[in-house]
């Protein structure tokens, strides 16, 4: 799918477009209530972009609940086209398709090791790192590791180096760049993107290795272990080679281990 029908791009786009034609239709001298009825059927009319009914609702009712805001609290336009401009420094279009700036929490890999143990000064990659909470956690879990981040949005990368001074962090797309060589790869992606994630991972990552996926399972694998972390969260760990199911959408095998964290 073209990157600018992707959520939350089309969604932008979408607000975007309904305030330019209210804006517009007010310049050139259309009389109220005309240029927002107009941006509103525009919204409408493109909230078929959306994946789901709640997708189709938020791109709908984007325009007029910002207009009510606005008007309300005396924000103009260009105080929303601001922000829009901030997101896109903060994240950039094209790792839209990944997840937002959801921070792991320290405690939730601290259990990992007794399933997933590595060798001193293994190399560990958070793909993704955003602000550096993963890689915490990584080093909160494996103290003796050697660590390294990837993160596409500059702003975040430079604030991740600050938090986490003892790890490599770059700029960059973590789909770009070669998982070879790492002894863990840690995620917290959406899990619409997990079975790309794998097919990096099988073709990249070296026996042995291991796929950790806070919260979102890889349906497609048979997982070697999962560490309950909350009623509602997992972690899910794959080794490298990876055993696969027979069917796409399955249960954990009764083999699989669980453990709870208090």
């Amino acid at each position: 799918m073209p990157v600018l029908l992707t959520w939350p791009v089309s969604a932008l786009l979408v607000w975007f477009g309904t305030w330019l034609i209210y804006v517009t239709l007010g310049s050139a001298g259309f009389v109220s209530p005309w240029p927002a009825v107009c941006a509103f059927a525009a919204g409408v009319m493109f909230s078929v972009l959306g994946s789901t009914r709640a997708r189709q609702l938020a791109l709908a009712c984007g325009f007029p609940l910002s207009l009510v805001f606005t008007e309300s609290t005396s924000v103009s336009f260009w105080a929303w086209l601001a922000l829009l401009i901030m997101a896109l420094l903060i994240y950039p279009i094209r790792s839209w398709r990944d997840a937002p700036l959801f921070p792991t929490p320290l405690n939730a890999l601290r259990d990992v090791p007794s399933f997933a143990p590595l060798e001193h000064e293994a190399r560990v990659l958070d793909a993704g790192c955003g602000l550096g909470d993963g890689l915490l956690a990584l080093r909160h879990a494996y103290p003796r590791a050697s660590y390294f981040g990837i993160e596409a949005s500059w702003p975040l990368r430079a604030l991740a180096s600050i938090r986490c001074p003892w790890a490599r962090i770059w700029q960059g797309d973590f789909w770009k760049e070669s998982w070879r060589g790492y002894s863990l790869v840690y995620l917290f992606q959406r899990p619409e993107i997990m079975h790309r994630a794998v097919e990096k991972a099988q073709s990249e990552l070296l026996p042995g290795a291991w796929l950790i996926s806070l919260e979102f399972e890889a349906v497609h694998l048979k997982p070697t272990a999962v560490v309950q972390v909350s009623l509602e969260r997992s972690v899910w760990m794959y080794q490298q080679p990876f055993e696969f199911r027979d069917e796409v959408v399955q249960k954990p095998s009764q083999k699989t281990r669980h453990r709870k964290i208090p």
